[in-house]
């Protein structure tokens, strides 16, 4: 009798369509098969005999460069014996050569690329396209990242375009973003910036591990990783953070080069590192604050500096309160924390502060910054200053050719406002601050205030302009629990609003209020200063000032116009890169009882639209033209005009040299789309000139069959 020929593996089908269909993956624009961890998924071996009980068949996983068994690092799983790593693998069903096996992967494995061979008693067969991608599982119940709510999952990890919100606590805008999750080599840039971190694989399977070293190399600082920001308003080298409509160009270009891409700034950060996170396969989500402070010494005080014209003077400053600041929130279990922190978690990759000596933050609990908590791992103290800090405003004062300080006041309210993400499955703002805050002057805040001051030793009241080691820091307990508007013996309050619409070109008109509500006559000196500044903080400009002395008699009111004319300020917005706000600060004094008060706003300028036209509905394959359509109702010419525009799914981003517009000239760009995918679509539109640097708008349009 011959003896048997030995078993061999003749093919391996990896049943993508029907894998990635039931993992959620089926987006991902790569040819590997993707599958998510702790979920089963199939292949069909084929074998050049049928397979008999005797048979020696193993699956083998491999991770890393070198896999080995005792590592773990290098899986050998037989049919019906579960590996001591959590993997198995069965057979469902025999039909002649062909054998359908399931494997189920741990769900606590760790996340990257496996190396797929099958062995058959001395013979290995590597197949082809032999390379999985393992992915976090929120879908998986004994996943940390688990999510259980499906429309959040749909969200905030399927959905591959958003909004980022931007603009000043009274002007909030959306600026539409493409995640781009899915798109080709977005993947591979995740998997090559998981191997450059060096995690260990232990630390691979936790997602606290993972975003934290991904908060890391979206920046370019210490690891040459993604994104080099760039805050100093010359862009000349690369392009402008302005520009970007999403993270794909951004990745594409990293993945290709492997060196930092130019430049970013926070929002940018965060939407690189949003689409990271659920590319991944860790629930995400953008989270901008507005009026966030950067505290860079934990004392929860930030000082403003006001010279005698009411202009606020950057050169003294070291710490900053930002317009707005966006970072990112991740979802998961956090094993390594007590009970109670689990959820979100804040994770921040703009590099603003050294973190055990990188340029990385979080992840911190959401509930830590809530509670007081601030002691928990990671960078809950400086994610609570963001949100919680004081701002204290100083008059800078020469006397006898020294500079001197004089406190005008103190906000406890005014830092970490409208703390906002997008809302679920809906093209709206959701107001998030409740997760971070407890409502001002509650019991509960007062007592979460008193937990943080216990970690946090918050300084004294003496300015520290520059370096100045003059700092003293009191006891916590002398500190003012409960934070309120300062109570003043006249009633007095400062109102600044707009009166007419902010467009450029034309005067800013604008006016400051200024209100008594206590029985007397006042007299109230009141200076006034209109600036452009940074989202940052940093004035660029200074426009105008306005010094008036107005008598109010009990409950009054009066109302001071400030205006600027269009000279004064549209050579330097034509001139910056950046996107620029409109500051206005006022400092009123009573003279009668000494009291002071400051008070300031920031506003955006208002632009006319850009209007997308194209059909509701496509069909896959089928063309369709999109046509942008941008009217200048603005009295100055638009120089240098680009248009922007990216569709997910439709065509790759491109961009459209449109001149100058004049006032009254109408743009039209026409663009034939090709739809490659099915479902709702997303179109995204950018106008860039000299003069403006922010309208954007997005349509969405239905692919079928």
């Amino acid at each position: 009798i011959f003896p048997e020929s030995s078993l061999k593996v003749t093919g391996i089908d990896f049943l993508k369509s029907q894998n990635t269909r039931q993992h959620h993956t089926d987006g991902y624009n790569i040819k590997n098969l993707v599958v998510r961890r702790g979920k089963p998924f199939q292949v069909q071996v084929s074998l050049n005999r049928e397979l008999r009980a005797d048979d020696k068949l193993s699956l083998r996983f491999g991770i890393g460069e070198n896999p080995v068994k005792n590592r773990g690092s290098l899986l050998s799983l037989k049919p019906e014996q579960e590996d001591f790593y959590g993997w198995k693998i069965s057979v469902v069903k025999k039909n002649g050569k062909e054998c359908l096996l399931s494997v189920t992967s741990s769900p606590n494995a760790a996340v990257g690329k496996y190396n797929l061979h099958v062995k058959t008693g001395t013979n290995i067969y590597k197949p082809e396209n032999g390379v999985i991608y393992l992915l976090f599982n929120p879908w998986c119940e004994d996943d940390v990242v688990y999510m259980a709510n499906e429309a959040q999952r749909k969200e905030y990890v399927l959905n591959d375009t958003g909004y980022i919100y931007v603009g000043s606590a009274t002007s909030i805008y959306d600026r539409p973003w493409n995640y781009g999750q899915f798109e080709e080599f977005v993947l591979d840039a995740c998997m090559y910036l998981l191997d450059k971190s060096k995690l260990s694989l232990t630390d691979r399977r936790d997602p606290a591990n993972v975003s934290r070293a991904m908060s890391a190399l979206v920046n370019a600082n210490d690891d040459s990783g993604v994104l080099l920001g760039n805050w100093s308003g010359n862009y000349i080298s690369g392009t402008s953070p302005m520009d970007w409509i999403g993270s794909v160009t951004i990745l594409q270009k990293y993945y290709k080069t492997k060196k930092p891409v130019r430049y970013g700034q926070c929002w940018v950060f965060a939407g690189v590192l949003n689409t990271v996170m659920r590319c991944l396969g860790v629930p995400s989500r953008c989270v901008s604050t507005f009026e966030a402070a950067h505290d860079t010494e934990e004392n929860l005080r930030v000082d403003v500096y006001l010279n005698e014209r009411g202009e606020k003077l950057n050169s003294l400053s070291l710490d900053s309160v930002w317009n707005f600041h966006v970072w990112n929130d991740v979802w998961m279990k956090r094993a390594d924390l007590p009970e109670g922190f689990n959820g979100w978690q804040a994770i921040d990759s703009t590099p603003q502060e050294q973190s055990q000596g990188l340029f990385q933050c979080g992840p911190c609990p959401v509930k830590a910054v809530r509670e007081g908590d601030v002691y928990l791992p990671y960078d809950s103290k400086f994610v609570y200053a963001e949100v919680n800090a004081d701002r204290v405003y100083w008059l800078v004062k020469k006397v006898n050719g020294k500079d001197k300080y004089f406190k005008l006041g103190t906000e406890t309210q005014a830092i970490g406002k409208n703390i906002s993400t997008k809302a679920v499955g809906q093209n709206r703002r959701e107001d998030i601050t409740r997760e971070y805050k407890y409502p001002e002057g509650s019991r509960e805040e007062r007592m979460s205030m008193q937990r943080a001051y216990s970690f946090i030793r918050p300084a004294g009241m003496v300015p520290r302009s520059g370096y100045a080691s003059t700092v003293h820091t009191l006891s916590g307990s002398t500190l003012p629990l409960v934070p309120k508007e300062p109570d003043t013996k006249t009633g007095l309050h400062l109102e600044i609003t707009n009166t007419e619409p902010l467009h450029p070109g034309n005067p800013l008109e604008m006016a400051i209020t200024v209100k008594t509500s206590t029985p007397g006559n006042w007299t109230v000196d009141l200076t006034g200063s209109c600036q452009l500044q940074y989202y940052t903080g940093k004035v660029q400009a200074n426009l105008g000032t306005i010094k008036e002395t107005i008598k109010l008699e009990g409950t009054s009111e009066m109302q001071i116009p400030l205006k600027i004319a269009p000279d004064a300020y549209m050579k330097t917005l034509s001139s910056l890169e950046d996107e620029v706000l409109i500051l206005v600060t006022a400092i009123a004094e009573v003279k009668e009882t000494n009291d002071k008060l400051t008070k300031e706003t920031t506003m955006r300028f208002e632009y006319p639209p850009i209007t997308v036209q194209m059909p509701e509905t496509a069909q896959l394959y089928n063309d369709f033209t999109c046509a942008f359509i941008f009217k200048n109702k603005l009295n100055v010419t638009l120089e240098n005009c680009k248009l922007l525009v990216e569709g997910l799914g439709i065509f790759k981003m491109t961009t459209f040299d449109q001149g100058d517009i004049m006032p009254g000239r109408i743009m039209k760009s026409e663009i034939i789309c090709t739809p490659t995918r099915l479902g709702e679509k997303k179109i995204v539109a950018k106008l860039i000139s000299n003069q403006i640097k922010g309208i954007s708008t997005e349509k969405a349009i239905i692919i079928t069959e």
